[in-house]
């Protein structure tokens, strides 16, 4: 026997039996998953070149910004997770926006670069990361 394809009608009474199972929560979290990774690959961080596309600093600060603002609708275990995720996206754009300046005679800031980068090393090592991360 060929099994037939749902009718409009079943296919939507399935998917209000989904809708009633899905909580906000879970949505919330899902959107701030989905910005994080959409952030890393317009940092070029995730996937392969190919898969990340065009960079887009911009992009991944917009991603940045929307995951910050929703992280404080999420509390339990996944919080501590999702926070250090996105931390390390924040770090990654600051390395990629921050990188040397070139000066007037077109020179990069060499010395500068290695100070600001043994700064971020130091800022680094002082970082509180939760215990099982």
């Amino acid at each position: 026997m060929s099994e037939q394809e749902p009718n409009e009608e079943q296919l939507r009474a399935a998917l209000e039996e989904q809708m009633k199972q899905i909580r906000v929560e879970d949505v919330v979290l899902q959107t701030i998953v989905t910005l994080i990774n959409l952030g890393a690959r317009r940092l070029g961080i995730a996937g392969s070149p190919e898969e990340a596309g065009e960079r887009d600093p911009a992009q991944a600060q917009l991603a940045i910004e929307g995951a910050r603002a929703l992280l404080a609708l999420v509390d339990g275990e996944q919080l501590a997770p999702i926070r250090d995720a996105l931390s390390q996206l924040q770090m990654a754009f600051v390395r990629e926006t921050q990188g040397a300046a070139p000066d007037p005679a077109g020179e990069t800031q060499t010395q500068t670069q290695t100070q600001e980068d043994e700064d971020r090393a130091r800022a680094r090592s002082k970082l509180w990361t939760p215990p099982g991360t």
